[in-house]
C-alpha cells in the first residue's frame, strides 16, 4: 500500500507507514465544487471532511444567510409603532440569526484549525486563484 503523503510503499497489513508513520487507511478531503447552503446542517465529523475549498464556498454561504437573516430580524425590531409583530416572529428571527451564527463559528473553527486564520472576505478572486492551485497541484 502506498502512503498518500510520503509515497513510500508498504506491506498490505501495515495500519501506519513506515516512513511517516500516518494513518494508512486515512482518507483525504475531495473536492465536491458543488456547495448549498443546506450542508451547513450538517455534523461536525462531516463537516470536517469537506476540503478547504468547499468549506470556503459554504462559509461564504453561510454568511450571506446569517447577513440576511441579519438584516430580517432589524426590520422586524424596527417595525413602526402602530404595526403589531407578533413575539414568535420576532423570535423566529432572533434563532435564525443566532444558528446561523452558530453554524459560521463552526465553519471557521475548521478553517482556522487548516489554515491558521479565518478569512475576513470570501470573494470571487479568492477562490478562484485557490482553485487554479488547486488543479495546478
Amino acid at each position: 500500500m502506498i502512503c498518500s503523503y510520503c509515497g513510500q510503499e508498504n506491506s498490505s497489513y501495515a495500519k501506519t507507514c513506515s516512513f511517516c508513520e500516518v494513518p494508512l487507511k486515512v482518507k483525504r478531503p475531495k473536492l465536491n465544487g458543488f456547495m448549498y447552503l443546506e450542508l451547513c446542517e450538517r455534523p461536525f465529523s462531516v463537516l470536517v471532511s469537506f476540503h478547504t475549498y468547499d468549506l470556503l464556498v459554504l462559509l461564504r454561504l453561510v454568511r450571506e444567510k446569517r447577513t440576511s437573516c441579519y438584516h430580517l430580524m432589524r426590520t422586524v425590531q424596527k417595525a413602526p409603532d402602530g404595526v403589531v409583530v407578533p413575539d414568535d416572529i420576532k423570535g423566529l428571527a432572533e434563532s435564525e440569526y443566532r444558528l446561523y451564527t452558530a453554524r459560521m463559528k463552526v465553519i471557521e473553527g475548521i478553517l482556522i484549525d487548516r489554515m491558521g486564520y479565518k478569512p475576513k472576505r470570501i470573494d470571487d478572486k479568492l477562490l478562484e486563484r485557490l482553485k487554479e492551485k488547486i488543479e495546478k497541484d
